[in-house]
């Protein structure tokens, strides 16, 4: 192990970029100021999601946006002081939305999505985590017939491109397999190639102490500063310095910032979310993950209760917390599904890395040797930790990635 890296990020994301490095034989320190899995990754909706195969676009039809405008959406609210903030990227990313560049866009950032099973497979079972696994796919639930089965023709598609695999149920088919449900819900998707998590967080922790069990080390400190020292790297915490051959950003929606202090001005901007877990009113049981797509917030059976997780809230990083699209998305829910009480003291509020174009940047830093980025995963890194740690752990060995790795590059930006 003559060769040493220190990756930033203790998410899903660097965590699995830590974990690959080590199995090539690379002494990897992962450093950072919480334990593994306590940021971002903590708070999601704990699903790979091998069928999200296209990213999420901006609305671009007038009637969308003109329904977003009074900010009473479950699926999307926003901050006038964040939006103008992240006014640039946010314009590109209205830009990257438009058919045409979209068409081009999918089958690169499906060509990721792809790798999401056969990458976690191999962790799950090194990490000894098949109890926090099911492998029975998810549900996306519908109020209306029409969209529907336009989502059944967008699914249809899916399989035919990317070997998606699903059912459409109608009603009873949907009840027969989760009991409990609404009025209002006239059926489904059912997604069958996804695994879903019930406490995402401990799944990273798991990745991060079979990575510690072979002799990978964690450094849980503040960061102070990254620099290049001639060909080597010296990153500066509250408790010392670590030098190195290589560091990877991975620190998800804090990298470009980070970046800015060695010269790198990348779009990035956050998607925030909230969750909320809940008691379950007898004799009633959630067997399955649930989405109200056409309302725009999931149910997750967790290890802590049911978890409601919101849909995107574009503000600033660090902005304050407002429950307001929290508590919309509840009162929504408690009309499908019987939650009883609230189990957690206060919303747990997170904050998804995102670029433009949808797709992460994953690779070499153009003007910094040693230097490699993994960051802008958007809503999907944990569902692409492990393929993104895999892809990357070939880039610095110098060896071909399994998939064009092209799209990925900093140098688009």
């Amino acid at each position: 192990m003559s060769r040493h890296a220190v990756v930033l990020g203790a998410g899903m994301v660097g965590v699995s970029i830590a974990w690959h490095l080590q199995q090539r034989g690379i002494q990897v320190t992962l450093m950072d100021r919480r334990q593994p899995g306590r940021e971002t990754s903590f708070g999601n909706a704990g699903i790979i999601q091998r069928e999200a195969v296209k990213p999420y676009p901006f609305p671009r039809d007038f009637k969308t946006i003109l329904s977003v405008l009074p900010n009473r959406r479950v699926d999307i609210r926003y901050r006038t002081g964040g939006m103008l903030e992240a006014a640039s990227p946010l314009l590109s990313y209205w830009h990257h939305s438009s058919p045409r560049r979209y068409r081009k866009i999918v089958p690169e950032y499906a060509s990721l999505i792809q790798l999401c099973l056969k990458t976690h497979g191999p962790m799950i079972e090194a990490a000894g985590a098949e109890d926090l696994v099911r492998r029975q796919g998810w549900l996306e639930i519908y109020r209306t017939p029409e969209k529907l089965a336009k989502r059944a023709k967008e699914a249809e598609e899916m399989r035919d491109l990317y070997d998606v695999q699903f059912q459409v149920l109608d009603r009873q088919a949907l009840l027969d397999k989760q009991p409990d449900l609404g009025d209002d819900i006239m059926g489904a998707i059912h997604w069958l190639d996804p695994w879903t998590v019930a406490d995402p967080g401990a799944l990273v922790a798991a990745y991060a102490a079979s990575f510690v069990a072979n002799g990978g080390q964690i450094v849980q400190s503040d960061v102070q500063s990254v620099t290049q020292r001639e060909a080597q790297w010296c990153v500066t915490t509250s408790d010392g310095e670590v030098v190195a051959d290589d560091v990877v950003m991975a620190l998800g929606p804090w990298s470009g910032e980070w970046l800015k202090g060695l010269g790198y001005r990348f779009p990035t901007f956050v998607k925030r979310g909230y969750h909320m877990h809940y008691a379950t009113q007898a004799p009633a049981r959630l067997q399955y993950w649930l989405m109200d797509a056409e309302v725009g917030y999931l149910l997750a059976p967790m290890n802590a209760g049911i978890r409601l997780t919101t849909g995107a809230e574009l503000d600033r990083l660090e902005s304050p917390a407002d429950e307001g699209q929290l508590s919309a998305a509840e009162s929504a829910a408690r009309r499908i599904f019987p939650l009883a009480e609230r189990l957690d003291e206060a919303a747990w509020k997170g904050a998804r890395p995102c670029l433009p174009d949808m797709k992460p940047v994953i690779g070499p830093a153009p003007r910094h040797k040693g230097l490699w980025l993994a960051f802008g995963h958007g809503h999907q890194g944990f569902t692409l930790g492990p393929a993104t740690g895999y892809l990357l752990a070939d880039m610095m060995e110098g060896k071909t990635p399994a998939i064009d790795m092209a799209p990925f590059r900093a140098e688009r930006f």
